[in-house]
C-alpha cells in the first residue's frame, strides 16, 4: 500500500516526565486509524508532532512527498472579527466552493455564515474548524476528538461522512461506537509504548487483553527468575568475579521486568453507604423559555426511586437548561420542582471546577473529605479514591497546573463523586475523558445504589449505564422513552420504515379499482386467498399499531420491550410479504 506517513523512533518528554520513547508506525493510503492512551499519556502531543504545531525530541516524521494534511485541533483559534464563511477557507467568490460550505456547515448546524467568530461559542467555534478541515480536502485527516460538541444527529453524519469512500485519517476519540464504525486499525498508547492492532474497536478490545495476558505472565515467570537470582547475588559476593558480570546485568534486566506493573482495579467501588428515601422530585408542569425560544413547557414528570435515566437531544433544546432547573440555577417561568428531603445532588457541569493551579492533586480531593465510606466498615481514602480513578501515587504528588485537560476534567469527577451524592447529575461527563476512565465510570454508576441523570452526546456510555430516556426535540416537545440510546433509534428507524411503507401503500391500493379486463379471471382458491389477505393485513398492522403505542405509552418494562422490539422486525416482513402479494393478485380481475 502508499504510505502516506511513516514516523521512526519518535521520542519527547517535558523535563523529568517522558511521554513517549522510540515508537514507530506508519498510516497507508485509505486506512482509518484510531488512537488510543489514558489522559496525559500524550495523545494530543502525538498529534500536534505529527502536525507539526509542536516539535520532538527525536525520531523522524516522513510524509510522502505533496501530501495534503488537515489537522483539526482540539481548542482551535479564530480572528474574532472574520466571518464563519471567511473562517473556513478563502473562497475568493467561487459559488461552488459557497455552496459546499453551505452544506458541510448547515448538517453541523452552522446557519449564519455572516456571524463574527468572536460572537460563537467554543462548541460552534470547534465545528467551524471541523467544517474548514472537511471542506479543504487533505489527503490525511488528523482530528484531535472530532465528536466533542456535537449533538447525536452531526456524530452520526459525520460517521458516516469519514466511513464513504477511500478518506485517510488519524483520530483521537472517546466515542467509542464512532471509534467502532469508522476506524479498521487501533494504535495504543501505553507505557511510553505503541501498539499496532488491525481491526476496529471491538477486534481491539479482544487482543488488547490478550496482550495483557501475555505480559502477566512475562511479569510472573520474571518474579519467580527475579527471586532466583535475587538470592544468588546475595551469596557469597567475594566469590563472583570478571566471569558472573553477565549475569549480573542480567539480574539487573529481571529486576526491570520483574518490578512492572499492569494497572488493575483489584476492587469495584461498590458503596452500600448511600441512602435515598422513596420521594425523588416532581416535575409539575414547568414551563421555561429565553426569549422567543422554548425550553419545556407545562412539563411533568414524577422521577422514581434509582432511576438511571438518559436525557438526549440535538444542542440548544434545553438539555442542559432543565438540570439547572431541577438544580435551582436557574429560576423556572411556571410551575415547580418539588424534591425529596433525602436528596443530596453531586453535579458534574460542562464548565467544570475552577483549581487553584498552585494545589496539589491530592489536595484538592482531601480538602473534600479525607476518606469516602462505603459502608460495612469499608472505606477508601482519598489516595485509594484517587487511584481508583488512575491517578498514580506521583501524579497525585503533582501540582494541578501540570495536568492535562482530560486529567483535570477526571479530577472535577473525582471531587464530584467524593462528597458521596445519592443523587447524581451529570452533564456531558464524558467529553475529554480517556475510554479507561469512562469504563472505570460506567462500572461505578452501574453499582451507584442512588438516581443518576446523564446528558450525554456519547451513544456506548449511555447504553451501558441508563435505562429510560427523555428525548429533547425542541420547541417544549419532550419524548419520554423506556429504554437506552439504541433501542429508542432502533424504534425511529423502525417507524419511519414503517411510516414510508404506509404512504406506499396507501398510493399502490387503489390499483385494484382500475383492472385490465383482458386480463384472466380469479380461481376460487386465488379469491380464498386474496380475502384472507386482506384479514392478515388488517390484524398485522393493528399488532404494529398497539406495539408502537405500546412503546410510546412508557408503562411497558425492559423485558417487553426487547419482545416487542424484536417482534416488530418479524411484523414489517410478514407485511411486506403478505403485501407484495395481495398486489399481485389484485392486478387478476375478480367475476
Amino acid at each position: 500500500m502508499n504510505a502516506y506517513l511513516d514516523v521512526q523512533g519518535l521520542t519527547k518528554s517535558y523535563g523529568a516526565l517522558l511521554l513517549f520513547e522510540n515508537i514507530s508506525f506508519s498510516i497507508s493510503e485509505g486506512q482509518r486509524v484510531g488512537l488510543v492512551a489514558k489522559n496525559g499519556t500524550g495523545k494530543s502531543t502525538l498529534l500536534s508532532i505529527l502536525s507539526g504545531k509542536e516539535g520532538c525530541d527525536s525520531g523522524e516524521i516522513i510524509y510522502r512527498r505533496d501530501l495534503k494534511v488537515g489537522f483539526l485541533e482540539q481548542s482551535p483559534t479564530f480572528d474574532p472579527s472574520e466571518s464563519v464563511l471567511d473562517a473556513c477557507f478563502n473562497h475568493q467568490g467561487d459559488e461552488e466552493k459557497v455552496l459546499r460550505a453551505k452544506q458541510v456547515l448547515t448538517q453541523l448546524k452552522i446557519r449564519d455564515l455572516t456571524q463574527p467568530m468572536g460572537q460563537l461559542s467554543g462548541g460552534q467555534q470547534k465545528r467551524v474548524a471541523l467544517a474548514n478541515v472537511l471542506l479543504t480536502e487533505p489527503d490525511l485527516l488528523i482530528l484531535d476528538e472530532p465528536t466533542n460538541h456535537l449533538d447525536l444527529d452531526m456524530i452520526e453524519w459525520l460517521e458516516g461522512y469519514l466511513s464513504r469512500g477511500n478518506r485517510t485519517l488519524l483520530m483521537v476519540t472517546h466515542d467509542r461506537f464512532f471509534l467502532d464504525r469508522v476506524c479498521e486499525t487501533i494504535l495504543e498508547l501505553d507505557d511510553r509504548t505503541i501498539y499496532t492492532y488491525r481491526g476496529n474497536y471491538a477486534y481491539y478490545l479482544e487482543k488488547r487483553e490478550h496482550r495483557l495476558d501475555v505480559a502477566r505472565a512475562e511479569i510472573e515467570r520474571a518474579n519467580n527468575l527475579y527471586r532466583r537470582e535475587l538470592d544468588w547475588m546475595r551469596r557469597q559476593p567475594q566469590a563472583r568475579g570478571h566471569k558472573a558480570k553477565y549475569r549480573e546485568d542480567a539480574f539487573y534486566e529481571l529486576e526491570r521486568k520483574a518490578k512492572q506493573r499492569i494497572e488493575e482495579r483489584q476492587m469495584r467501588l461498590k458503596s452500600s453507604n448511600v441512602y435515598i428515601g422513596s420521594k425523588i422530585f416532581e416535575c409539575q408542569y414547568v414551563s421555561k423559555s429565553w426569549g422567543d425560544q422554548v425550553m419545556l413547557k407545562d412539563f411533568y414528570y414524577n422521577f422514581a426511586r434509582y432511576e438511571k435515566m438518559g436525557i438526549v437531544g440535538n444542542n440548544g433544546t434545553g438539555k442542559s437548561t432543565f438540570l439547572k432547573l431541577l438544580l435551582g440555577l436557574e429560576p423556572v417561568d411556571s410551575g415547580r420542582f418539588d424534591i425529596g428531603d433525602t436528596v443530596r445532588f453531586g453535579y458534574f457541569s460542562q464548565e467544570g471546577l475552577q483549581f487553584d493551579e498552585q494545589q496539589k492533586v491530592i489536595d484538592v480531593v482531601r480538602d473534600i473529605a479525607d476518606y469516602i465510606d462505603l459502608g460495612g466498615g469499608r472505606h477508601f481514602s482519598a489516595s485509594q479514591f484517587l487511584q481508583h480513578f488512575q491517578f498514580t501515587p506521583e501524579q497525585q504528588y503533582n501540582y494541578v497546573y501540570k495536568l492535562s485537560g482530560g486529567e483535570r476534567r477526571k479530577l472535577y469527577l473525582c471531587t464530584v463523586l467524593m462528597r458521596n451524592p445519592n443523587f447524581l447529575v451529570l452533564d456531558e461527563p464524558t467529553n475529554d475523558l480517556d475510554i479507561q476512565t469512562l469504563q472505570i465510570l460506567e462500572e461505578y454508576l452501574t453499582d451507584f445504589p442512588g438516581c443518576v441523570i446523564v446528558v450525554s452526546h456519547d451513544r456506548y456510555f449511555m447504553d451501558k449505564v441508563v435505562d429510560h430516556l427523555l428525548v429533547f426535540k425542541g420547541n417544549g416537545e419532550i419524548k419520554d422513552f423506556p429504554g437506552n440510546y439504541t433501542q429508542y433509534r432502533e424504534w425511529c428507524a423502525l417507524r419511519s420504515k414503517e411510516d414510508d411503507q404506509s404512504v406506499a401503500k396507501t398510493e399502490k391500493r387503489p390499483k385494484r379499482e382500475y383492472r385490465n379486463t383482458e386480463k384472466r379471471k380469479m380461481t376460487y382458491k386465488e379469491k380464498t386467498e386474496f380475502a384472507q389477505l386482506e384479514k392478515d393485513i388488517e390484524r398485522l398492522e393493528e399488532e404494529q399499531r398497539q406495539i408502537e403505542e405500546a412503546l410510546c405509552g412508557g408503562v411497558a418494562d425492559i423485558e417487553q420491550i426487547t419482545q416487542m422490539s424484536k417482534r416488530l422486525p418479524q411484523l414489517k416482513e410478514e407485511l411486506d410479504e403478505k403485501s407484495m402479494r395481495w398486489l399481485e393478485l389484485s392486478e387478476i380481475e375478480q367475476s
